[in-house]
């Protein structure tokens, strides 16, 4: 079948002329629906993975899916990934879509992919992240966090810490330092998602930009039921 040059423009118009609101890219809903399989494995490990209770008083969490991380004398990473925050009424608020960069120097090579979690324990922790980026360990501190069934366990330089970093690579979960990784906000995919050209995250976490998704419902209901909440 062949097609005219008029047809094909038309075409191409029509795809190019309806706002991202009325459907959701793939790779971010891919990404929403990936972050809720990730938070499943890792509370359904319960003797290794993230205690219990820490959702349940945390402020914030970030899941980063598949983090590359790769080295030939000098390292780095890269990931892009989702941030939900308790809004004022204490509920999570939709996902915030955010990116993890950072570097580290000396002798490596290879590549490996690696799902992290960030846990934000109280509402000081996030005003970083809220004014666009915040690099760990510099402008907030990050401690690998603590694994088991609660917090019993943890050192005094994790309870100092203001996030929790964890990590899950080749089935193995465990804390994780990130110290000189900057998460930042990914402004124009969350102005693409949610199909608003100018976009804060407060606006997102106070509902002014909410989506009714199935994806975006399946992870407000995993935070909900890991976190405690009704």
């Amino acid at each position: 079948m062949r097609f005219s040059l008029t047809t094909v423009l038309a075409v191409m118009i029509l795809q190019t002329s309806f706002p991202a609101a009325y459907a959701a890219p793939n790779e971010e809903r891919e990404r929403i629906e990936l972050a809720s399989i990730i938070l499943d494995e890792i509370m359904l490990i319960p003797e290794k993975g993230m205690p219990a209770n820490l959702l349940a008083n945390a402020a914030g969490i970030a899941v980063i899916p598949n983090v590359l991380k790769v080295g030939l004398m000098v390292g780095g990473r890269f990931g892009k990934g989702i941030l939900s925050l308790r809004n004022e009424q204490g509920s999570w608020s939709d996902p915030i879509f955010i990116s993890l960069t950072g570097g580290s120097l000396g002798w490596q090579i290879g590549a490996q992919a690696t799902d992290v979690i960030l846990v934000f324990k109280s509402p000081r922790s996030v005003n970083g992240i809220l004014s666009g980026k915040v690099t760990l360990g510099a402008d907030a501190a990050v401690a690998a966090g603590p694994v088991g069934r609660n917090m019993s366990g943890a050192t005094d330089t994790t309870l100092r810490a203001e996030i929790y970093s964890y990590s899950r690579s080749r089935g193995l979960f465990a804390g994780v330092a990130l110290e000189g990784s900057v998460l930042q906000i990914d402004d124009p995919v969350n102005a693409d998602y949610y199909g608003a050209r100018y976009l804060s995250p407060r606006s997102i976490i106070n509902g002014n930009a909410s989506r009714e998704t199935p994806e975006i419902g399946r992870f407000r209901e995993k935070l909900r039921q890991y976190s405690g909440q009704p």
